[in-house]
């Protein structure tokens, strides 16, 4: 019968929480059960600080590790050797040990090595330091014999060996992959985030989900029916690659051309862009208020464009009520681009689409405005009637994430300006 595999999941800032442990890693264990359905899984134990999770079949251990890598709260990840043993017969541990460690490096390409042990169970017969001397110098003299020559580096060496005394099994394992970090999904509270279809709302979006944020989407749409001509196409993408992160979504379309040329036909040129971005304030925080989102996040990055500098970013958010969160506003298009391209969202961002945003751009924007200017261009058009009329327009589509994919269904009935009041 083969031998089912073992992951060992780590964390490392849930140790932080002290007294509120229990409920971010019961979050945590959670998030990995629904990123693991359709994997058969015998068992997750939680044998120390970490988890252990045992799958029926070996053929599954890598699909099972790439769910795990969306999974916020997981520090790295492990693929183990499990040795059982007992505190009453502990005479035979060491060659156990041994054996099963060369198996685990045995094939292994490296010029230097070490040894880490840590025993998290205080009743095994030796302590980890006696564990990384005798283990390591086995595995030295098996590898002079096999005709290797390595050498041992204790402090950045080219393959690590660790072995982790739990109050369960021993774990050997020799690969570590790097998780996601951060905190588990929906420990936070809920926000909103305006997402357009370029780079930033998608990247500000995913920086908030790892801290916790559970994240429900507005998109602002107009143009054509068509990809490449409508953007709420790219929109649906970027959402369906983030839903894996949080398990499931909202996504709110809102058709926007309408209301800006309203605003075209009775404001200042330069202004144009500003109360657009108004505008969606006060769309999107109605519909928080229906999600119950505590606040909402934009893809501001200060100076960048400019509607972007410290001015304008006040004077359009001093209408909301609720708190506007901006992840990367000391980031610059590049370091904002890379972290698109690690999460997936890159090469959609990259496809033509249809910027709202772009219609009747000004020639000379503004780059101070105050608010009272904002407030006095307002008055020359009924900014709550807008509201109510980009209200009524909007549709409601839901995604999860289910055994490895995505799910996209619309709402049975489109939300009315009634429902998208209460908050």
């Amino acid at each position: 019968m083969e031998t089912p595999a073992h992951i060992v999941v780590h964390y490392h800032e849930l140790w932080l929480k002290l007294g509120n442990r229990h409920f971010f890693l019961h979050q945590l264990r959670r998030a990995m059960q629904r990123a693991l359905e359709g994997i058969r899984v015998a068992r997750i134990t939680q044998p120390g600080d970490r988890y252990l999770i045992e799958l029926e079949d070996t053929a599954e251990t890598e699909l099972a590790i790439r769910r795990l890598q969306q999974v916020f709260g997981i520090s790295h990840i492990a693929v183990a050797r499990r040795v059982d043993w007992s505190h009453r017969k502990s005479e035979d541990i060491l060659p156990r040990l041994f054996e099963t460690a060369w198996e685990e490096i045995r094939t292994e390409k490296f010029a230097t090595f070490a040894v880490r042990a840590k025993r998290s169970d205080k009743r095994f017969p030796h302590t980890g330091m006696f564990l990384e001397r005798e283990i390591g110098g086995m595995l030295f003299d098996k590898l002079e014999a096999e005709g290797r020559h390595p050498k041992v580096d204790l402090d950045h060496p080219d393959l690590t060996c660790r072995i982790e005394v739990t109050r369960g099994p021993v774990l050997i394992y020799a690969r570590r992959i790097a998780g996601p970090g951060g905190l588990p999904t929906s420990t936070a509270g809920r926000l909103t985030c305006l997402l357009s279809g370029g780079f930033d709302s998608a990247v500000a979006a995913y920086k908030m989900m790892k801290r916790g944020a559970h994240m429900s989407f507005v998109h602002f749409w107009g143009g054509g029916a068509e990809p490449g001509e409508n953007s709420m196409y790219v929109a649906r993408r970027l959402v369906e690659k983030l839903t894996p992160w949080q398990s499931t979504a909202h996504l709110y379309l809102v058709p926007f051309e309408p209301l800006q040329r309203q605003i075209v036909a009775r404001a200042d040129e330069s202004l144009r862009t500003l109360l657009y971005r108004r505008l969606m304030l006060r769309i999107a925080e109605r519909i928080a208020l229906r999600e119950k989102s505590k606040g909402l996040v934009t893809g501001d990055s200060l100076g960048q464009v400019a509607s972007q500098t410290l001015q304008n970013l006040q004077s359009v958010g001093s209408i909301a009520r609720l708190p506007i969160y901006r992840p990367l506003a000391g980031d610059d298009k590049l370091e904002i681009q890379g972290l698109a391209a690690k999460i997936g969202t890159y090469e959609i961002s990259s496809e033509r689409f249809h910027d709202c945003c772009a219609i009747f751009q000004p020639k000379s924007p503004a780059l101070f405005a105050t608010s009272e200017e904002l407030d006095q261009a307002e008055g020359q058009y009924d900014a709550q009637s807008l509201v109510e009329e980009g209200l009524r327009g909007v549709s409601l589509e839901r995604f999860r994430y289910r055994q490895g994919s995505v799910e996209r269904s619309m709402a049975k009935r489109r939300p009315t300006v009634d429902h998208l009041s209460k908050g």
